[in-house]
C-alpha cells in the first residue's frame, strides 16, 4: 500500500463524539475491508481532579468537544462511510478536502505517543545545544525517558550544578 495513513479531525455534534466512535468501530468490525483504510478513532480525553465538598473525584474531560480524530487513508469510500456517520458534520478542512494533522500537531495533543530514541547514557559528556546554558559542557546523571527529559551536572563557578533539560537540549560529544 503505497498511500499513508495520516490523522484527520472529524467534526461532530456537540456530546455525539463517542456515539461516533461507537458507530464507526461497529462499521469496520462488519465491513473487515474498511480495515485497511481506517485504523485508529481517538476521542482526546485528559484526566481532571474535582473536590468538591472535600472529597477528591477525577473525572474524564474532553479536550477537543465536537471532534473525533480519526487515522486513515483517504479513499472516496472510506470518506464516504466517516463523512455519512450519524452525527458527523464534515471534517476539518477547506471545501470537502479532509486536512491531515502535521507530526508536531500530533505529539502536542498526545494522541500517539512517538518513541524516543537518545544516543546517550548516564556517564556521558554531553554539550548543550539550545537554551539559556548553551555550550555548556556537562555529565549525563540521569535519563528519565517517560518525562523526555535529562538531567546533566553542568560545571558553574567552580562546582557541580544538576540541571534538568530536555532530550533536545543536549548532543552527545
Amino acid at each position: 500500500m503505497s498511500e499513508q495513513a495520516y490523522w484527520y479531525v472529524v467534526h461532530t455534534y456537540s456530546g455525539y463524539e463517542n456515539k461516533v466512535k461507537a458507530n464507526l468501530e461497529k462499521i469496520l468490525e462488519n465491513n473487515p475491508h474498511l480495515q485497511n483504510y481506517i485504523f485508529d478513532i481517538v476521542v482526546p480525553m485528559e484526566e481532571q481532579i474535582e473536590i468538591k465538598d472535600g472529597k477528591k473525584k477525577t473525572t474524564l474531560k474532553k479536550v477537543f468537544p465536537g471532534y473525533v480524530l480519526v487515522k486513515m487513508i483517504i479513499t472516496d469510500e472510506s470518506w464516504y462511510v466517516v463523512r455519512n456517520i450519524r452525527g458527523v458534520t464534515g471534517f476539518v478542512g477547506p471545501g470537502s478536502k479532509p486536512v491531515p494533522l502535521s507530526d508536531e500537531e500530533i505529539r502536542a495533543m498526545g494522541v500517539e505517543q512517538v518513541e524516543t530514541v537518545v544516543d546517550y547514557e548516564v556517564g556521558d559528556t554531553v554539550r548543550v545545544i539550545e537554551g539559556p546554558l548553551e555550550s555548556f559542557i556537562g555529565t549525563v546523571e540521569e535519563i528519565s525517558m517517560d518525562r523526555k527529559k535529562v538531567r546533566v551536572l553542568v560545571s558553574m563557578f567552580g562546582r557541580e550544578t544538576p540541571v534538568e533539560l530536555d532530550f533536545t537540549q543536549i548532543q552527545k560529544l
